[in-house]
């Protein structure tokens, strides 16, 4: 099974074009998110957060909050619809929170799955990728990986300049 990562733009035909029924909203609260038609609205969560590693008067840093209803999110889709329909995570350029919430997501499915390589294949996968750190870190420490899923975060980098990153898949693992 696969999470798909894409843009706020791309949100629409990576979800026609994979089948998914799930989807993950990661974006500054109040932006106007059209849910796809075919996405009920118990199967989309919404977090709203500003794309900020350090909190900042006027903004929404990601936060524990955030973490405990992706993974709560993610687990249940996990166990009971992975195998019929794939899951979508996206933000506003699929750069940066979307990146983290399926790096994320493929450390909760497999607790035994090594950080630094989910990490080197996330940047094969999408040279712009850059995943938010600080929803990395919390999640870090939400699932007991002891500081190895954010330092593999910092290993690989931030990555190339882009305006929109392009739509990827990673595929999960139990």
């Amino acid at each position: 099974m696969h999470v798909h990562v894409c843009s706020l733009s791309r949100l629409a035909d990576t979800v026609e074009a994979t089948g998914a029924r799930h989807v993950v909203t990661l974006i500054n609260q109040g932006t106007v998110v059209e849910r796809p038609r075919n996405i009920a609205p118990e199967d989309h969560l919404f977090l709203g957060m500003n794309d900020i590693v350090t909190p900042m008067d006027g903004y929404i840093a990601p936060a524990e909050a955030h973490v405990e209803r992706l993974l709560g999110f993610v687990d249940g889709w996990w166990r009971t619809h992975a195998e019929a329909s794939p899951l979508v995570v996206h933000c506003w350029a699929g750069i940066s929170r979307s990146t983290a919430a399926a790096y994320i997501t493929a450390c909760a499915i497999d607790p035994q799955a090594d950080e630094e390589m989910l990490a080197d294949e996330i940047r094969r996968l999408s040279p712009s990728a850059t995943p938010n750190l600080r929803l990395v870190t919390i999640a870090d420490a939400m699932l007991g990986r002891n500081g190895r899923m954010a330092a593999a975060i910092q290993r690989i980098g931030r990555g190339a300049d882009a305006f929109e990153g392009v739509p990827f898949a990673l595929r999960l693992r139990r």
